[in-house]
């Protein structure tokens, strides 16, 4: 008895090591989702910069554009919105397919990014990117330039 208790434990530990991603969750399967698609944009948003932070988004989807707001419940300074907005609408348009727009509500400051300002922003098309290592590359180039950040927001 004792010897197929040890083995079953033996294989149940195995078993679930090996669905284990060391707890980290890969974003991009949800890749190609929709502004309508509830779950994918709240399990996106939930992975996000500020997220424990994230009291609640809104899904924009009678009349195109689309888009998505986001309401935080943050104290931070302004540069650190800016930045979170910036990485955060980055990773969403490339996820979510048919956004064009998201709001940021970080308490008293409101951010509005479009899908267009965005990618002429960096120059990219987000449709390109298959891995978060790939947009987070990208976001850290441009968000260690404060004039760079500032810009989008003129």
């Amino acid at each position: 008895m004792l010897k197929f208790l040890s083995l079953s434990l033996l294989v149940i530990l195995f078993v679930s090591g090996c669905n284990t991603n060391n707890g980290k969750e890969d974003i991009f399967k949800f890749k190609d989702s929709f502004v309508g698609d509830n779950s994918a944009v709240g399990n996106i948003a939930n992975h996000l910069q500020g997220a424990e932070h994230l009291k609640g988004f809104e899904l924009e989807t009678k009349d195109k554009p689309y888009g998505i707001i986001l309401n935080y419940d943050w104290s931070e300074s302004e540069q650190n919105y800016k930045k979170t907005a910036i990485f955060n609408a980055t990773f969403l348009f490339a996820l979510v397919q048919n956004t064009d727009w998201i709001t940021f509500n970080f308490n008293n400051q409101e951010y509005k990014i479009t899908k267009e300002n965005l990618q002429n922003w960096y120059g990219e098309d987000f449709s390109e990117f298959t891995n978060e290592d790939e947009l987070i590359t990208l976001t850290q180039r441009y968000l260690e330039d404060e004039d760079k950040v500032n810009q989008l927001f003129q």
